[in-house]
């Protein structure tokens, strides 16, 4: 049994502690979570989306995003329509209210990951996205 301090997940897990704990910090004055966070720079990243899309490249799963789009449509950040295509399907779209979230906290979002850029150094946080991809691919064909 290999030692907790070369334990894969255990690393993974503390690796997401670093970089997740100044964002829930800078979060903690908004209106939203991390997993708000997360559907909001989706939608901002790709446009409308359906929900598997987003469950998808949120990391969430399909029951908790549909209650955290439930909340967020409450509030006003996002709203869902009918797919004109596929009527079961919804669409979810931000709002002037989830554009403002964005805005204010956008710009020292992208400053801490160019913190965490410039300490950890260019060319190890390319290779670090590079392998956990490979890593993710994996899994994927599995």
């Amino acid at each position: 049994m290999r030692r907790t301090n070369r334990s894969l997940p255990i690393a993974l897990l503390r690796a997401r502690e670093a970089v997740m704990g100044p964002l829930r910090e800078m979060l903690a004055d908004s209106p939203v979570n991390e997993q708000k966070w997360r559907v909001l720079r989706v939608l901002d990243d790709g446009g409308p989306a359906d929900q598997n899309t987003i469950a998808q490249q949120a990391c969430l799963l399909l029951p908790s995003l549909t209650r955290i789009l439930q909340v967020m449509e409450e509030d006003g950040l996002i709203s869902r329509r009918a797919d004109q295509s596929d009527r079961r399907r919804s669409i979810v779209t931000i709002e002037a209210a989830g554009r403002k979230v964005l805005e204010c906290h956008g710009e020292r979002a992208a400053l801490l990951v160019e913190q965490l850029r410039a300490q950890y150094g260019e060319d190890k946080f390319e290779k670090l996205l590079d392998l956990l991809e490979d890593l993710q691919a994996l899994n994927a064909k599995s």
